[in-house]
Parts: C-alpha cells; sequence; structure tokens
C-alpha cells in the first residue's frame, strides 16, 4: 500500500505546530519552509486536516492554521483518513466470476472470495494499528530519541 507524501508532511506539522506552543495560526508559508515544501501543495493537506478537525484554519494577512486538538486525540488513523480519505484501500472487482468464472451458478459465489476476505483482514488490522497510535506518542518518541528538537523547532521558527 502506498500512501500520498502529505500523511507525512500532515504528521510533521502537526507535530511542528505543537512544538511551537504558540496556539496561534501560523501561515501555510512558514510551515512549509521548515521542511522546504511547496506552500500550495501543503495548503492542500493543512486544508484537509481543518476538514477533519484537526486544524483549525484562519483566513486573511494573520492566518493560518493551529491544533484544535492535543496530540493526545489526534491518532495516525485520524491524519491518514484526512489526507486520503475513508475508502477502503482494496477495492474487490470480484474477478472470478470473469472468464473461466463466468459460466458458473450463482451458488458457486455464495461464500465471500477468500482474497477479499484475506485483504479486508489486513487492512483492519493495518488501520487498528494507525488508530491505536496518537501523536503524542510520536511525539514522546521523538523527544525521548531527540531531547532537544522541541527548543530547535522553536528557535527556528523566531528567527526566520
Amino acid at each position: 500500500m502506498r500512501m500520498n507524501e502529505g500523511v507525512e508532511w500532515a504528521v510533521h506539522v502537526c507535530l511542528l505546530l505543537d512544538w511551537m506552543g504558540t496556539g496561534e495560526p501560523v501561515s501555510t508559508t512558514r510551515l512549509a519552509a521548515g521542511y522546504e515544501l511547496p506552500p500550495p501543495y501543503l495548503n492542500k493537506q493543512l486544508q484537509a486536516l481543518a476538514r477533519a478537525g484537526i486544524l483549525a484554519s484562519t483566513p486573511g494577512a494573520r492566518g493560518g492554521f493551529r491544533l484544535v486538538r492535543p496530540l493526545e486525540k489526534i491518532t495516525l488513523m485520524d491524519v491518514v483518513t484526512a489526507i486520503e480519505g475513508p475508502e477502503e484501500a482494496f477495492q474487490c472487482a470480484d474477478i472470478r466470476r470473469r472468464g473461466m468464472g463466468a459460466d458458473q451458478a450463482e451458488s458457486a459465489f455464495e461464500l465471500p472470495c477468500t482474497v477479499h476476505t484475506a485483504m479486508r483482514h489486513a487492512e483492519y488490522a493495518w488501520r487498528r494499528a494507525l488508530a491505536a497510535q496518537t501523536l503524542a506518542d510520536i511525539r514522546a518518541k521523538t523527544e525521548r530519541m531527540l531531547p532537544t528538537l522541541a527548543d530547535r523547532v522553536r528557535s527556528w521558527y523566531e528567527l526566520n
């Protein structure tokens, strides 16, 4: 399964907003500068997070984005769903009904397709794992690995 790079960007920006700690809106241009990302494309991701209730968007010259939920209340699944949408990754086309299966009686298809069932099982496990991990968990692990990162983030954004 391949996810849009916007998922990565969205998670990083949520962490960034938390580390900045201002509670004030931060412009897309400023947020994008910290990672050398294209502001228009990042803005699409941030708008998706706002629609999902993770960020708030404030229009205008002093506008931007801010977190509206604490990281403890935002899961990786929340971010993935905001960016990728709620659709299931595997879309069964039920190809077993075509070709050599086209002339089978309808009763041959009463049981669910085993490929479909296996893929659903795997996707549900993946979704449960993402839902079990909050952005606060990621922040804590990052800060254990890089104890000065939050201070570096604040310093960088104060200077730029």
